[in-house]
């Protein structure tokens, strides 16, 4: 049985978003736990709530600041290795997207002398 598509917008009664909000950060963190898990990798979360004034860190706050302390230990260069601005990524799309064009022209070209 699949799930029905979730049609985004504000909840407006508190009670069913203050349930639907306590039910998205369980699976929230489920995600997390399995994503370590079956992964090996290290996850922390820092989630703030309407409801209560403290932010829930997950695993805990010493996982939080061990995922913090090995990514400050990771050099500058390593961190913005595959970080793209939009400049770029456009413009890797775009290169993309022409040699594609020039593989289906020439494919077209070869198939009308055929």
């Amino acid at each position: 049985m699949t799930r029905k598509k979730v049609k985004l917008a504000y909840i407006t009664n508190d009670s069913a978003r203050k349930a639907t909000y306590k039910n998205r950060m369980k699976g929230l963190t489920k995600k997390m736990s399995e994503m370590s898990t079956l992964c090996r990798v290290d996850t922390c979360a820092i989630m703030y709530s309407p409801y209560k004034s403290q932010p829930k860190v997950w695993p805990s706050p010493m996982g939080l600041q061990q995922v913090l302390s090995k990514l400050e230990m990771i050099p500058e260069m390593e961190k913005s290795k595959n970080m793209l601005n939009q400049k770029t990524f456009l413009s890797q799309k775009i290169t993309k997207v022409v040699e594609q064009l020039k593989n289906h022209c020439k494919e077209n070209w070869e198939k009308e002398i055929t």
